[in-house]
């Protein structure tokens, strides 16, 4: 559609310079003259070209506006230039009038030009859902009654066949562990990125990820059944319901359409039973409707938009739906989701503490890296990272092993050392010293020396210290903010503290976090949702103004209406200063191109003519142009608040 509109503009353009040059109104405005036999059917072919093949998208627009009876900007369009071009060629074929081909041609070519740049700032969001649809393996080997190993495709799957999940794999459909135990990422539902231990009975869903062990899986949910397909229908159905908005250039073209024709109506009405003859009646009928051409709407906000999008795409802002975008002023509750949007979303070392006075911080984070940079877990990640970045050297490890689901183990200088999650330590009935200041939330690593706790390490996801000052920012704006995730309810209450945020709702799966946007919707409240995960898509398409962190997941991004390149949370509140003052320069326009109108079309129906004043249609052709300049000069102006 891009291109479309892009090479009928340029055609378009190309053509309306000769139908310039031939008009006999814009020869008596500029004092020249082109005359040769027949140049008035050369006009005629010209413009019938610009109009049939350049105007066609208004005229198809002008169609399915009045199927879905909603007059808009395509109406408003076809209307004026199907007046002008039926009006001027019967003038070229005898009737006595004036052509009004130059104002034909000239409003489609800024309608194209002004679509076209409108869309070069907007990205399809229709790849939402084919985002959605890739998160699911193609193929699945499955596990024939002989144990034979055969791979089928995963849309032949049927409930209680036996599929085997090797590690590294997306689990190609919902079902039960029947074999085996592994850690899966299943961020794809709660955005975390712990991985969840499966082992026998446990529930697997369909494009998650399988870990380091092997799964033998029980399908229960194929096809639409499937958990991923029940999200992909939110996303479907939410975008559905936001297409439905209604722009502003809409609501203003639809009241300049009703004008125009409840005054040119009544008007050739009057001039033909009171005016001198039928031609004057025709006349004043066309030159109501051509100067309701919306040359000045047309610009006023396409123009607008491609500033913002502009100032936007320099502070790392990428807007790809307008309609949302335009109603971000209107934000009064932004709902950010927790991991990768208010916090790093990698477990980070937050505290080591430690139990025997033999030791100090800097050793036991040295012990418990020395095992660990054995190990790709998430949690191994997070110590190395730690330990590297104090420079500590690793102890020499011998006779390695590790205990799924339990933890690791080896001999580090001699001394058998285990590093155990606390549910394994209660399995081995070891108690602790006494906790100390150790936090409430986190991922715990204890260390055991010989059987003996010696410390403990501490991990957990870093509140960015942007999402502090954003926070406040938006405060300071009267916008509520909240937080959803699918975490657990003391990690979610000690981010909530963190950040002072106005609410937060835990342990949320996907279609839930959708349901409590509803919620808040429902409550009166304008709400923008924050989100990077898959889990967060069907919040982020019904969320009044979806944004989506540029580093977070295919899905979200595609499913947003905004995208903050810079994963900056404090560009939300730069957002919702540009949408307000972008929607305050579109008021501006909109002034300057409906008050022209609104001024004009009742001189041009002849309302004062027996004062001797009435717009001719030169009058109207050089006010439109002014009205046109002072829109395209006003939308430079623009910048973003302080």
């Amino acid at each position: 559609m891009l291109h479309d509109f892009r090479k009928r503009f340029i055609v378009s353009t190309a053509l309306t310079v000769p139908v310039l040059l031939l008009s006999p109104m814009v020869q008596r405005l500029f004092r020249f003259s082109i005359a040769f036999p027949g140049d008035n059917y050369l006009l005629f072919l010209l413009s019938s070209a610009i109009f049939f093949w350049g105007g066609s998208p208004f005229l198809r627009g002008f169609w399915e506006e009045m199927r879905q009876r909603r007059p808009g900007m395509m109406t408003l369009v076809a209307i004026a230039i199907t007046v002008a071009y039926v009006y001027s060629s019967a003038v070229v074929f005898g009737l006595k009038g004036r052509y009004f081909f130059w104002e034909l041609v000239t409003l489609i070519d800024l309608m194209l030009f002004g679509h076209w740049i409108e869309m070069r700032s907007v990205l399809s969001a229709s790849r939402a859902l084919q985002r959605l649809a890739e998160l699911m393996p193609d193929k699945a080997l499955l596990i024939k009654k002989d144990a034979a190993l055969v791979e089928v495709r995963v849309a032949d799957l049927k409930k209680g066949d036996r599929v085997l999940v090797r590690p590294g794999e997306r689990i190609p459909a919902d079902g039960v562990v029947v074999k085996g135990s592994s850690y899966v990422d299943e961020s794809i539902l709660t955005g975390e990125s712990r991985p969840v231990r499966k082992e026998a009975g446990a529930k697997v869903v369909g494009g998650s990820v399988n870990g380091e062990g092997a799964l033998e899986v029980e399908v229960t949910g194929t096809g639409e059944e499937s958990y991923l397909a029940k999200v992909l229908r939110l996303v479907r159905q939410a975008q559905e319901t936001k297409s439905r908005t209604e722009r502003l250039a809409d609501r203003s073209a639809r009241w300049l359409t009703l004008l125009a024709i409840s005054v040119a109506v009544p008007t050739f009405v009057f001039w033909f039973y009171f005016g001198p003859d039928l031609v004057f009646a025709v006349e004043r009928f066309v030159t109501v409707m051509v100067i309701a051409c919306p040359h000045a709407l047309g610009l006023a906000i396409p123009l607008v938009s491609a500033v913002s999008t502009s100032i936007a795409g320099q502070h790392g802002i990428l807007i790809r739906n307008r309609v949302a975008f335009e109603n971000a002023r209107k934000v009064n509750a932004v709902v950010f989701d927790k991991t990768g949007t208010l916090t790093r979303g990698t477990f980070e070392v937050t505290g080591v503490f430690v139990f025997d006075d033999h030791y100090d911080e800097e050793g036991i984070l040295r012990i418990a890296y020395s095992l660990e940079r054995q190990s790709e877990h998430p949690i191994a990640r997070g110590i190395v990272k730690k330990a590297e970045g104090l420079g500590l050297s690793p102890l020499d490890v011998r006779e390695f092993e590790s205990v799924r689901g339990k933890g690791i183990k080896g001999k580090v200088e001699g001394k058998l050392v285990h590093l155990l999650s606390r549910r394994a330590l209660e399995d081995k009935g070891i108690g602790l010293p006494g906790r100390g200041e150790l936090p409430d939330v986190g991922t715990e690593v204890f260390v055991l020396v010989e059987d003996r706790p010696v410390g403990v390490i501490v991990l957990g996801d870093q509140v960015r210290k942007q999402a502090k000052e954003a926070v406040d920012a938006l405060k300071g704006l009267g916008i509520k903010c909240y937080m959803l995730t699918g975490d657990n309810e003391d990690i979610a209450k000690w981010v909530a503290d963190q950040l002072g945020l106005d609410g937060y709702f835990a342990e949320l799966m996907p279609h839930q976090k959708q349901e409590k946007l509803e919620a808040l919707k429902r409550e009166r409240k304008f709400v923008a949702m924050v989100g990077d995960g898959v889990n967060d898509a069907p919040a982020l398409a019904t969320a009044d103004v979806g944004i989506a962190i540029g580093a977070g997941t295919d899905v979200a991004v595609e499913t947003a209406d905004v995208v903050l390149v810079n994963s900056n949370p404090m560009d939300v509140v730069t957002l919702i200063r540009l949408a307000r003052a972008t929607y305050s320069k579109m008021v501006q326009n909109l002034f300057w191109a409906v008050g022209y109108n609104v001024f004009t079309i009742p001189l041009a129906a002849g309302v004062l003519m027996k004062y001797g004043i009435v717009v001719s249609p030169a009058i109207g052709a050089l006010l439109m142009s002014l009205s046109t300049v002072i829109v395209a000069v006003n939308a430079r102006t623009l910048r973003l608040p302080k």
